[in-house]
């Protein structure tokens, strides 16, 4: 087949494509139905086009189907209508990857032990999707990962069948953008980016985004500078945290406010954008995704050394607030072994059920080797797994309140009563400033 007739063919597969796309007649599936899967699944859905959602968990599954929710950032209601007339259904029989024409790959990435990528979900994802692999379908890897991996991983993959991307399938990246209980900006409105492994690869894969979502489209000249642009995001946000939490270390030592610093510097209108300290990181992203490009930067002999720096910094966070409280216990006359410590929030951030990463369990793990007596609350967890046992929250009640030795704010939930703690409270470290223009009667100290 000449150069001629090869680009005719792939253009004739491409249109075909984005008039499926385009006319709504497009079958769409994702895979992993989490914290990212799931409400852009919804989405599909809500935009008009049937939608099989896959997972390898039966519980998931089962939910969806029943038009049950487990993901905050979901409507509840678009969930069960979208089930109802039959616009989504969940699987986990991939079999069913045979009848669709697009689908996104939202599987976990984490790090192993080694804190080395661990790409098997998307492995594994890509080999089910190869089983029913079929001339037009478009591929897209959301999940977040390192520079190279849709090219080094997925490509061969899929290309193990016969077929060849971008001639007889489109394979894309675009990464997601999730970020749990942010009120403005959700699936919907928060703005893509796309880079495919070809033209055709990219254009049909915006396409389909611009149809299900409202956010601008960003089309990039491949998938690595998509993959690099999320690992970007990422690592500068946690570069600036550990900056903010090095200062609050330093203002600590030196007697000073590091929050009314922070907000004096805020009032510069360019050059300066605020960061805030706290006990650490937590969630998925900030704390892993700068750990891929390190670890795929070996392969160039280059050593990412801010961003390990970062990382150190970030980590050791924990292990500062725990300190800080035996120093105020010490000046009470009391030390932490035998007091009794109640933390005010263990999610990760406030507002969300979500403990992926959750800097406040390492904070428990060094309370309790240090022999602290410590209770939880949380308004949007009611249990948690702690050194392999099932830990129970416990209500917020003045009297919980005013029983404490110290109570340690490591969430700043909206749902707390502000007012009761500031009363009823002996002593309080605030690593959130969750206590500011709040009246205290008892003593206060903040991160």
């Amino acid at each position: 087949m000449s150069v001629l007739e090869t680009e005719a063919k792939i253009e004739q597969l491409a249109q075909s494509l984005l008039n499926k796309i385009n006319t709504k007649e497009a079958m769409v599936g994702v895979v992993g139905l989490g914290y990212v899967g799931l409400p852009l699944a919804v989405e599909k859905a809500k935009a008009g086009y049937r939608v099989i959602g896959f997972d390898v968990q039966e519980k998931r599954v089962g939910m969806v189907n029943e038009g049950i929710n487990y993901i905050g950032d979901v409507v509840d209601d678009d969930l069960k209508s979208m089930v109802e007339s039959g616009q989504f259904q969940a699987t986990t029989d991939y079999s069913k990857i045979t009848e669709l024409d697009a689908v996104a790959v939202c599987v976990p990435t984490p790090l192993d032990l080694y804190q080395q990528p661990d790409t098997s979900y998307v492995e594994a994802s890509a080999k089910e999707i190869a089983k029913y692999l079929h001339k037009g379908m478009l591929i897209v890897l959301e999940s977040t990962t390192y520079p190279g991996t849709t090219e080094e991983i997925l490509k061969p993959i899929l290309e193990d069948t016969g077929l060849v991307c971008g001639e007889d399938f489109f394979l894309a990246y675009s990464p997601e953008r999730v970020d749990p209980g942010n009120k403005h900006y959700n699936t919907k409105n928060t703005p893509k980016v796309v880079g495919g492994m070809t033209k055709s690869c990219t254009s049909v894969a915006a396409a389909l985004y611009r149809n299900v979502l409202e956010g601008d489209i960003h089309e990039v000249s491949s998938p690595a500078v998509a993959e690099m642009e999320k690992i970007l995001e990422n690592t500068f946000r946690n570069i600036n945290i550990a900056l903010v939490n090095e200062m609050a270390i330093l203002c600590n030592k030196m007697g000073i406010d590091v929050w009314e610093v922070i907000d004096a510097a805020a009032t510069k209108p360019y050059g300066f954008m605020p960061f805030y300290p706290g006990p650490g990181l937590g969630g998925h992203c900030i704390p892993i995704d700068p750990f891929y490009l390190t670890w795929k930067a070996r392969e160039y002999n280059y050593h990412t050394r801010l961003i390990e720096i970062a990382g150190e910094i970030n980590n050791e966070m924990p292990e500062f607030v725990v300190e800080r409280c035996m120093k105020i216990l010490n000046k009470e006359k009391k030390s932490l072994n035998g007091s009794k410590v109640l933390l005010l929030g263990v999610a990760y951030k406030k507002d969300i059920e979500d403990m992926r990463e959750s800097p406040v369990l390492p904070i428990l793990e060094k309370l309790e080797a240090e022999g602290a007596d410590w209770v939880v609350t949380d308004p949007h967890v009611t249990e948690f797994k702690l050194m392999g046992k099932i830990v129970q929250t416990v209500e917020l009640t003045p009297e919980l309140v005013a029983s404490a030795d110290l109570v340690l704010f490591t969430t700043n939930h909206t749902a707390f009563d502000y007012e009761m703690i500031g009363k009823e409270s002996k002593v309080i470290f605030d690593t959130r400033n969750a206590m500011k223009d709040i009246p205290v009667s008892g003593k206060y100290y903040k991160l």
